[in-house]
């Protein structure tokens, strides 16, 4: 028996998020500020270009609720074929904050990725002006 296929098969997943509800035993009142988690997804990087995802203008917007983390970011290219790795890896990359509730990260199309959203760091490294 043959099982039809779609053109969707075949494509890197367009809805891909990462989510996670930590049970950590939280014993302090600390608060987890943007820039602790824009240092922890600085560290992820593009498999495809050697710059990290925030300098790339790949995060578009950090809320931190109660130490619960929503993160909403995009892909240089709707079919990347990492569309899946990427934003688990800037979840697991917030995941070492001490204190955090929940992380969830969000892939989103809109606005779409342009060069204009990269850092001046970014631009730089790989040559762009």
């Amino acid at each position: 028996m043959k099982e039809d296929k779609n053109l969707d098969d075949f494509l890197p997943d367009k809805k891909a998020s990462y989510s996670k509800l930590l049970d950590k035993d939280i014993s302090s009142d600390k608060k987890i500020i943007k820039e602790d988690v824009i240092k922890c997804i600085s560290t992820v990087m593009d498999p495809e270009i050697p710059v990290n995802v925030y300098d790339l203008g790949l995060i578009y917007s950090i809320i931190i609720n109660n130490n619960n983390v929503t993160i909403d970011m995009t892909l240089t290219n709707p079919n990347c074929p990492v569309a899946g790795e990427i934003p688990q890896n800037v979840g697991k990359s917030v995941e070492v904050l001490e204190n955090l509730k929940s992380i969830q990260v969000n892939l989103v199309w809109s606005p779409p990725w342009s060069e204009n959203m990269m850092s001046e760091d970014a631009k730089l490294a790989l040559d762009i002006f």
